[in-house]
């Protein structure tokens, strides 16, 4: 499993980030509903950036998809960690905010 943090650059004006942001959430629910994104969210505490865990095989796999986001390579930075998961709480899913 990976855990990516995406931040979006300063580089886009707001409203550049607006109209590039509907396609990024396009991306992001096509993955989650595969089953590749398993969780999925803005940071609360930070702008324009936000946190995926992914379910992949592998990392190439992942690579892949991150390179089919409108952000991808050079409007966001994309920090990828892979970890194996020890404990996973049975409740989880009641932390879903809408």
């Amino acid at each position: 499993m990976f855990i990516i943090n995406i931040t979006v650059k300063d580089v886009i004006s707001p409203e550049q980030h607006e109209s590039l942001f509907a396609r990024h959430a396009q991306w992001f629910k096509h993955h989650f509903s595969t089953g590749a994104f398993v969780v999925v969210g803005p940071y609360s505490d930070r702008a324009r950036s936000g946190v995926i865990i992914a379910n992949v095989e592998n990392r190439d796999e992942l690579l892949a998809i991150l390179g089919e986001d409108v952000y991808y390579p050079n409007l966001a930075t994309y920090e990828v960690s892979e970890f194996s998961p020890k404990m996973i709480a049975e409740n989880l899913h009641q932390f879903q905010k809408s």
